[in-house]
């Protein structure tokens, strides 16, 4: 449907997590995040920082604080929608009897088709609903309805996720967090930095750490084909991984970067821009991405990649 596109639960959930100096969500125009399940649904539990479309008969009441031209991403959820195609059929079939199976079915969408027209930008669409985020990440459910400035300046946002519930990228802060390592179900650690953590010291099992220092003269390559045997022993396992650095930025953002050319024999630049787009302040250092350009010949046989193209 023009204008709409399906978001992914991970989607979103990387999208509340990104930062800068501070969480993203501080920002005024960085993320419309609209709620139009029922009041009673909304009051019971929502999405952090999402807020309630109302509806007068079939209108739906855009929140008057919301300038959708400025804003960066747009999403909107509802109970349970789960494609733009089966939800277009439905409303499209004058015939059908689909209006008597309740006011939910459809809402994302129908309120959706009403924000395209007042933005530029495609309006994301939460695939699953709220049901399918909120069972995912249990942690993000909530009540408040009003953020003050200084919350969001406080909110920690949590590790980003690269594989749904396998692999996140995160900072050295939040590996040692052990709220985060429980709602997240961390298994193993990866450590790519000089610091030590808290978690699985002495088990070599659970625990591989690579010093390395975050400079033009460090060699991050020759560590390479542990860390993706170390990962991929915990694939097997079905454990989640945490993939870490002192600010997460660049050495473990290298080391994911790495993993995922292993894993499906893919150019450093289409894992270097799959990462980037779930990691937006990824920023590794130049030494890093002429080694992770060698690995690439390592993994395809050839250099394929020019390290110009790549988005930094």
């Amino acid at each position: 449907m023009d204008g709409l596109v399906l978001c992914e639960p991970m989607e979103l959930y990387n999208i509340l997590n990104q930062v800068t100096k501070l969480s993203r969500l501080t920002e005024p125009n960085y993320l419309c995040l609209l709620d139009v399940r029922t009041k009673r649904e909304y009051d019971e539990s929502h999405v952090i920082t999402a807020r309630r479309v109302k509806q007068k008969g079939k209108e739906y009441l855009i929140p008057e604080s919301v300038d959708l031209e400025c804003v960066k991403y747009c999403v909107v959820y509802d109970s349970n929608t789960s494609s733009l195609e089966r939800i277009l059929e439905d409303n499209d079939d004058e015939n059908s009897d689909n209006h008597n199976q309740g006011p939910v079915l459809g809402a994302a969408i129908e309120c959706g088709r009403v924000l395209t027209h007042l933005t530029h930008r495609p309006v994301s669409i939460l695939r699953g609903g709220y049901e399918l985020f909120s069972a995912r990440y249990h942690f993000f459910r909530t009540q408040k309805v009003i953020w003050m400035p200084q919350e969001l300046d406080a909110f920690q946002p949590y590790p980003v996720e690269i594989m749904p519930g396998r692999i996140y990228l995160g900072n050295f802060s939040q590996a040692c967090d052990p709220k985060i390592q429980k709602d997240l179900k961390i298994k193993a650690h990866v450590n790519v930095s000089m610091e030590i953590g808290p978690f699985f010291i002495g088990d070599p099992d659970r625990l591989l750490h690579i010093q390395v220092e975050d400079s033009l003269e460090a060699k991050i390559s020759p560590f390479l084909r542990h860390l993706c045997h170390f990962i991929d022993i915990h694939f097997e396992l079905d454990s989640v991984i945490l993939v870490f650095s002192k600010l997460g930025i660049s050495r473990s953002c290298v080391a994911i970067i790495a993993y995922l050319m292993h894993r499906h024999g893919q150019t450093l630049k289409r894992s270097w821009n799959y990462v980037k787009k779930c990691k937006g302040n990824m920023s590794p250092n130049r030494a890093f991405v002429d080694q992770l350009r060698l690995w690439e010949k390592i993994i395809l046989g050839d250099f394929v990649t020019d390290t110009s193209d790549l988005l930094y």
